[in-house]
């Protein structure tokens, strides 16, 4: 058996400083042979920063998938293309942009994983190709076709649109995890032709907020229609993710099954 982590989108501060005290214990728990976490997120709640990239590598976390706010921070550009063994941004953007989708992991029992990001398109304003003709060409690929399992991330916000890629790619990869909506949701699975599905595996970050961000100032954009600063919610945090297990005999997943960890009061650095 092999086992894969994978992480919800790392929220700011909160998400990396909890992510950093409790990955240990969780690779622990679980053993791993690989932990992937979504990275988008993790510098303020919107975009990912170079040090931030290498503080979550340092926690544990050995690949970081992204998404739309990929592009916020201009010195992440260089680690795009300098770290593509470990950090993919969505493969569905234009040809010619900085970074790679897609990267292969050599796992301890030798067997090869390739992961894989895709950006959907409902709900988000981002131009980018066509998802599910996108998902098809890599699969398509020669360096893709001798991988032993794969990993889907697709980052959209249509609950529609994720299921459907699921039942698309069934199959044909092994797992297809939802990101983006950073609510964890309660549909796990193994669809009818072996690949293991979730509509959204959650986020890292503060527990009591409005999908990482202040209440108060999401509170205030629907009564008042104005466009307030977000600010990043302090207190408690979680950890949102899946734990999956291949079967090394038939290269498919055998178990899919969701992690979450909310953080005590007691336990707050200050």
């Amino acid at each position: 058996m092999d086992r894969i982590i994978f992480l919800g989108d790392i929220f700011g501060k909160p998400g990396r400083r909890f992510l950093k005290a409790k990955l240990p214990e969780i690779i622990e728990e679980y053993k791993p042979d690989l932990v992937i976490a979504n990275g988008e997120n993790a510098s303020g709640g919107l975009g990912l920063e170079a040090k931030a990239y290498l503080e979550i590598i340092k926690s544990g976390v050995q690949i970081i998938t992204t998404g739309n706010h990929i592009w916020q921070k201009k010195d992440l550009l260089k680690f795009l293309e300098d770290y593509s063994d470990t950090l993919i941004r969505p493969a569905n953007y234009p040809e010619g942009t900085p970074g790679y989708g897609s990267c292969i992991f050599q796992l301890p029992s030798g067997k090869k994983i390739g992961i894989f990001n895709l950006l959907g398109r409902v709900f988000i304003p981002d131009l980018v190709d066509c998802p599910f003709r996108k998902a098809d060409s890599i699969l398509s690929e020669k360096i893709f076709s001798k991988v032993d399992y794969s990993i889907l991330d697709f980052h959209a916000e249509a609950t529609s649109e994720k299921i459907s890629m699921g039942f698309h790619l069934d199959g044909r990869v092994g797992a297809v995890l939802g990101t983006h909506t950073h609510v964890q949701t309660a549909d796990e699975r193994i669809l009818p032709k072996g690949t293991a599905f979730i509509t959204d595996v959650g986020m890292c970050g503060p527990h009591n907020s409005v999908i990482g961000v202040s209440p108060d100032t999401i509170i205030q954009r629907f009564m008042t229609a104005r466009q307030t600063k977000f600010e990043v919610a302090g207190g408690i945090s979680q950890i949102n993710g899946v734990c999956l297990d291949f079967d090394p005999t038939t290269n498919k997943v055998s178990s899919i099954k969701r992690i979450r960890l909310i953080e005590s009061k007691d336990s707050i650095s200050q």
